[in-house]
C-alpha cells in the first residue's frame, strides 16, 4: 500500500472498502503469470462483494495458472474526491497496483444505472474512455452481465462483450488473449479472432445505419462475423465451477452470508421479467451437490446465514428434501437458512416453520398487479385467492410482517387496477384480523411500488413507458386510497426509472450522452445521495438527443438495437406473448408443457431440465 493511500484512508468512510487483505483473497507472484485481469464491479465494495457472479468468475479466472484476477470497486464520493485531489489512480485490492497496469479490464454489469460508474472508473484509472482511443492489447476492456444483452449504449467504450453465463466463455477469451499477447498480435486481429468465439460480440465489427426519423434501418456485420451472436450457457451446473472457498469481507456488506444457486432459468414466463427469459433454459443442481457446497461454504467462511437463491426458489423440484438436509446441518450450529423469491401459489407453512427455527424473518411476496385482469396481462399466474390463502397460512403461523411488491405503469393498466392494489392490501389486513395467531405485536405491511421499465428480450420490449407525470399521478391515487396505519407505502423515484428505461432500450447514440453526463458529474446513479437528473438532462440537451425517443412505443417490425443478439428465445415467441397480453390471455408455465419459446435449443439434447 502506498504511503499516500495510508494517509488518505483515515479521512474517508469505511476505509476497509479499499485495502484488501481479506481471508481467501488470491495473491499470485507477477512473474508466475502472463495475463493480469482487473475485475471491476461498477459500484461500491458492499454491493460487489455480495454479487454471486463476481465471486464465481473471480475463482474461474484465478483457477487458470497463467492468469491473475484482482478486484476493483467504484470508490464512494469522499474517496473519489481525495483521489482526484492527490492524483491517486484507481487500484486493485489484492496488492494495490493501479488498474492501468493490467492487461485486461473486465466489468460485470447488472444494472443500467451503473453505466456512468464504468466511465468514471476508467477515468480514475487514467485509461482512455473510448475503445477506439486504446491502441494495442494493453487495457483491453470487456464486459458481461445481465445488462449487456443490449450492449449498444456501451459500444463506444467496451472492446468486446461476453454474452450469457461466464464460466466457460471467460476461459476461452483469456486463453485467446494469452496467445495473442505471446505472439504479439495487433488489437484488430485479436478482436476479429475473439468474434469467432460463440457468445462474443465485438461492437466495432457491426455498423448501425439509421433512418431519417432516428429509428434503426439495419445492422451491418463486417468481415464475416455472425449477423446474430447467441448467448452462452453452462449445460451441467453440477460440474460447473463453484467457489466453496470464498473471500470473507473485512467489513459489512449488503448480503453478508453464503449463497447457493439452486437452478438457472425460470418456468414461469412473467412478461415483464427480463431475467426470466434471458436465463432460459432451466438447469438445476442436484441436492447432493448443493448440500456438499453448502457445508463447504459455511465451514470455510464461518457465516451464520445461508440463502438458497434462484429466480423462483420455491419452484426447485427437490426443495423439501434439500432443506431438510441443510436444516439438520444448520440448526445445531445456529445457522439461519433463508429462502427468498417465494411464490404465493406454492407457499408451504411446514417449510417456512422449518426455515425459521433459528430466526423468524418477514415474508415477501410480489403480486406485481392489484387486479386479476392485470395479473393475467403480465402472466403472473397467481390468483387473489392464492395470495390471501398464503397470508392466512403465514399469519396463523405467527408471522406479522409482510412485504408486498407491485408495479405501476404496466401495459393496459387503468385506475381500477391501481386502486385494486389498495383493495388487495385491505383484504390482507382483514385476513390478519381473522387468522393471526399473535395479535399483540400488530400487523406490519411494507408496500412498495416500482415504475414499470420495459426491457429488451421480454414480450413488453416494444411498449411505451408511461410518463413520469402519469406515474406520479398513479402513485398519489394509490396513496390516497391507503389510510391504515399498518401500511408503510414507499415508491420508486420517477426520474431514475425513466432514465433506466432510456438506457435499457437505448442505442449507440447514448455513448456521447453518457460521456457528457460524467463530465457534468453523473456517477453512483443508483444511490439517492448522488443521482443528479439535471446532469443527465443537460447531457441529453448538449448532445441533441431526446430521451423520450427511447421510452416511446417501438414498432413490432422495427429493427431494434439489440437485434444482433440472441438469448435463445425467438422474436416470434415474444410477439405472440405480447399479443396474448393485449388479449389478457395467460400462458401456462413450463412444467405444464413446452410453450415453444426456442430456448430449449440451447439445452442438452435440445430440451430443458423441466
Amino acid at each position: 500500500m502506498t504511503n499516500l493511500l495510508e494517509r488518505i484512508l483515515p479521512t474517508v468512510q469505511k476505509p476497509a472498502r479499499y485495502v484488501g487483505g481479506e481471508y481467501n483473497q488470491i495473491v499470485k507472484k507477477k512473474e508466475d503469470v502472463r495475463v493480469r485481469v482487473a475485475f471491476c464491479f461498477p459500484d461500491t465494495y458492499e454491493l460487489g462483494m455480495s454479487n454471486v457472479g463476481m465471486r464465481i468468475l473471480y475463482g474461474v479466472m484465478n483457477e487458470m495458472p497463467q492468469v491473475w484476477c484482482e478486484r476493483v470497486f467504484a470508490p464512494w464520493g469522499d474517496m473519489e474526491e481525495a483521489m482526484r485531489k492527490h492524483c491517486l489512480p484507481l487500484w486493485a485490492l489484492e496488492i494495490q497496483d493501479p488498474e492501468k497496469e493490467f492487461d485486461m479490464i473486465a466489468f460485470t454489469v447488472g444494472y443500467e444505472m451503473s453505466y456512468t460508474n464504468i466511465l468514471n472508473m476508467l477515468q480514475l484509472s487514467g485509461v482512455p474512455l473510448r475503445a477506439a482511443d486504446r491502441d494495442g492489447l494493453k487495457n483491453l476492456v470487456f464486459a458481461g452481465g445481465a445488462c449487456v444483452y443490449n450492449p449498444e449504449p456501451l459500444a463506444d467504450f467496451v472492446d468486446l462483450f461476453s454474452l450469457g453465463e461466464g464460466e466457460e466463455i471467460t476461459v476461452e477469451i483469456l486463453s485467446l488473449y494469452d496467445r495473442a499477447k505471446q505472439e504479439g498480435w495487433e488489437k484488430a486481429r485479436f478482436l476479429r479472432a475473439a468474434a469467432d468465439i460463440p457468445g462474443v460480440y465485438v461492437p466495432s465489427l457491426y455498423v448501425h445505419h439509421y433512418n431519417e426519423d432516428g429509428t434503426l434501418q439495419k445492422i451491418e456485420p463486417l468481415d464475416g462475423v455472425p449477423a446474430v451472436v447467441t448467448k452462452r450457457i453452462v449445460q451441467d451446473l453440477d460440474k460447473a465451477y463453484f467457489p466453496t472457498k470464498q473471500i470473507v469481507p473485512s467489513t459489512e456488506i449488503v448480503h453478508d452470508r453464503s449463497n447457493l444457486e439452486l437452478f438457472r432459468g425460470c418456468i414461469r414466463g412473467c412478461r415483464f421479467c427480463q431475467a426470466g427469459f434471458c436465463y432460459r433454459p432451466i438447469r438445476s443442481k442436484s441436492p447432493d451437490v448443493l448440500c456438499e457446497q453448502a457445508e463447504a461454504c459455511l465451514e470455510d467462511s464461518g457465516n451464520h446465514e445461508i440463502t438458497l437463491a434462484s429466480l423462483s426458489s420455491s419452484d426447485y423440484r427437490h426443495l423439501e428434501p434439500l432443506t431438510n438436509r441443510i436444516i439438520d446441518y444448520c440448526t445445531p450450529r445456529k445457522i439461519n437458512l433463508s429462502l427468498p423469491s417465494l411464490r404465493a401459489d406454492n407457499f408451504s407453512r411446514e417449510l417456512m416453520m422449518k426455515l425459521q427455527k433459528v430466526r423468524k424473518s418477514g415474508l415477501t411476496f410480489a403480486p406485481e398487479a392489484g387486479t386479476q385482469r392485470l395479473r393475467d396481462v403480465i402472466n403472473k399466474n397467481v390468483t387473489e385467492e392464492e395470495i390471501l390463502t398464503t397470508c392466512a397460512t403465514a399469519f396463523s403461523g405467527g408471522w406479522n410482517n409482510v412485504k408486498l411488491y407491485f408495479m405501476l405503469g404496466l401495459p393496459t393498466e387503468t385506475d381500477e387496477d391501481v386502486l385494486g392494489i389498495a383493495e388487495l392490501v385491505y383484504k390482507i389486513i382483514g385476513v390478519w384480523k381473522e387468522t393471526a395467531g399473535n395479535k399483540k405485536r400488530g400487523l406490519s405491511i411494507n408496500l412498495s411500488t416500482a415504475y414499470f421499465v420495459p426491457k429488451p428480450f421480454t414480450p413488453f420490449q416494444w411498449v411505451q413507458q408511461i410518463t413520469p407525470e402519469e406515474y406520479m399521478r398513479r402513485v398519489w391515487l394509490l396513496k390516497s386510497a391507503i389510510k391504515s396505519k399498518s401500511v408503510d407505502y414507499r415508491y420508486h423515484g420517477s426520474d431514475l426509472s425513466r432514465l433506466e428505461a432510456v438506457l435499457a432500450r437505448g442505442d449507440r447514440r447514448l455513448g456521447a450522452v453518457m460521456e457528457k453526463a460524467v463530465e457534468f458529474g453523473a456517477r453512483l446513479d443508483g444511490w439517492d445521495e448522488y443521482f443528479e437528473n439535471d446532469a443527465w438532462m443537460r447531457a441529453f440537451d448538449a448532445c441533441g438527443v431526446d430521451p423520450a425517443f427511447y421510452c416511446r412505443e417501438y414498432g413490432l417490425d422495427e429493427v431494434l438495437p439489440w437485434d444482433s443478439i440472441s438469448v435463445g428465445v425467438s422474436r416470434r415467441f415474444f410477439q405472440k406473448e405480447y399479443e396474448k397480453a393485449c388479449r389478457g390471455e395467460v400462458t401456462k408455465d413450463c412444467r405444464q408443457g413446452c410453450n415453444g419459446c426456442g430456448a430449449n435449443c440451447l439445452g442438452k439434447e435440445g430440451k430443458c431440465d423441466e
